[in-house]
């Protein structure tokens, strides 16, 4: 890793301050064990009165989504139980007869959207309307994202293998003995250190097609997608300690860009870790890759993460996770962005509290990765 690329990055870091309305960020740059850069400018809030350090923990949405799926994956892996092992072994009444976790975890099992109101902190409400769910396409037609649903599908095969919560697993298993300083359910101690959020603003062209028209068009799968199971729709709702403590695998997560950083350093096995061989493999496999039923682009995903998508090919449409085929990780909505690199033992990781309308990682991400890579 070049001083050279660190000090492209860091340009493109200070250049989002001056031009793209940074608030607050930390980014962090991990290689070969070692954290080669933890930077961190700004503030906590508009008012300015609590800097931006790299200790500032905020919510990073589907960011959660990495270590969520890594806790399950190390819950099935000590119970002798890997992806090909069907889910309906650990959790009968699942709705999909013959899906294994692979399929589940790589968002081909059709359960984006319910047709069941359900309460996002209802546990037991969401995994009810799940099970009475029809899927939206047949398994084997494809893949679409599950933004919300993807909680509860972790979260409930986890209580049924510990007989706790998945938040309470990643702590033990994963983040305790790394010392990492994110949490799946904040404790109270730590709500001092969490920034504040702030909404993106939408421009009239924003919605004229793609992702951003089916989201903001009535009844569309991608619009039921977003909005089931209900709650913590708003970015207000996401500065409440409601939304920190809650546990949310699919979007609760909540924690420094430095832990995120090291997380995937474990992921890909540049650091010793409690993440055996076998589950680092399954976070880098990619499982499903084209058209998404939901994102309305192409997107691919191992089990768990997201991958860049490819073409026919074999060559990568975009790179978002840098130019290698076997990078993985999860962006955040509104800009949040983690990944690592198993081919070059590199991992990233942003955080931000000044969100973009942006589905997939935007430009003050994106092309911090292209200047690390270059």
């Amino acid at each position: 890793m070049s001083p050279s690329a660190l000090g492209e990055l860091l340009a493109v870091y200070d250049e989002n301050f001056r031009s793209r309305g940074e608030l607050g960020a930390s980014v962090s740059v991990w290689w070969r064990g070692e954290e080669l850069l933890a930077h961190a400018e700004g503030w906590q809030e508009r008012e300015k009165t609590r800097p931006w350090t790299t200790d500032t923990m905020v919510p990073v949405y589907s960011a959660t989504k990495g270590p969520s799926a890594a806790t399950l994956l190390l819950v099935l892996h000590e119970r002798g139980l890997g992806p090909e092992t069907p889910v309906r072994e650990v959790w009968p009444a699942f709705p999909v007869a013959e899906a294994t976790f692979a399929e589940l975890l790589s968002h081909q099992c059709g359960l984006a959207a319910l047709d069941r109101r359900a309460d996002l902190s209802n546990h037991a409400e969401v995994v009810a309307a799940l099970e009475a769910q029809a899927p939206a396409w047949a398994l084997g037609q494809g893949h679409g994202y599950h933004p919300r649903t993807f909680g509860a599908l972790l979260e409930e095969p986890v209580r049924r293998l510990t007989g706790g919560t998945l938040g309470a697993a990643w702590r033990e298993k994963i983040a305790a003995p790394l010392g990492l300083e994110f949490w799946i359910g904040l404790p109270e101690a730590q709500w001092p250190r969490v920034a504040k959020l702030y909404p993106g603003k939408a421009a009239q062209e924003d919605f004229q097609d793609g992702f951003y028209k089916e989201f903001n068009t009535e009844g569309t799968l991608t619009r039921r997608a977003f909005g089931s199971p209900r709650g913590l729709h708003s970015v207000q709702e996401m500065n409440q300690p409601k939304a920190w403590t809650g546990g949310y695998p699919a979007m609760g997560g909540v924690g420094t860009a430095s832990a995120l950083g090291k997380f995937y350093q474990a992921a890909i096995g540049a650091i010793d870790s409690p993440l055996p061989e076998a589950v680092r493999q399954w976070l880098a496999t990619r499982q499903s890759d084209g058209p998404d039923r939901i994102l309305i682009q192409p997107t691919a995903f191992s089990c768990g993460c997201q991958m860049d998508p490819l073409d026919e090919g074999g060559e990568k449409l975009r790179q978002l996770y840098g130019p290698s085929l076997t990078a993985f990780g999860h962006p955040g909505a509104g800009g949040s962005h983690a990944f690592g690199d198993p081919e070059t033992a590199v991992s990233f990781a942003y955080i931000m509290n000044q969100m973009e309308l942006s589905v997939l990682p935007g430009k003050k991400s994106a092309e911090m990765i292209a200047a690390l890579f270059s």
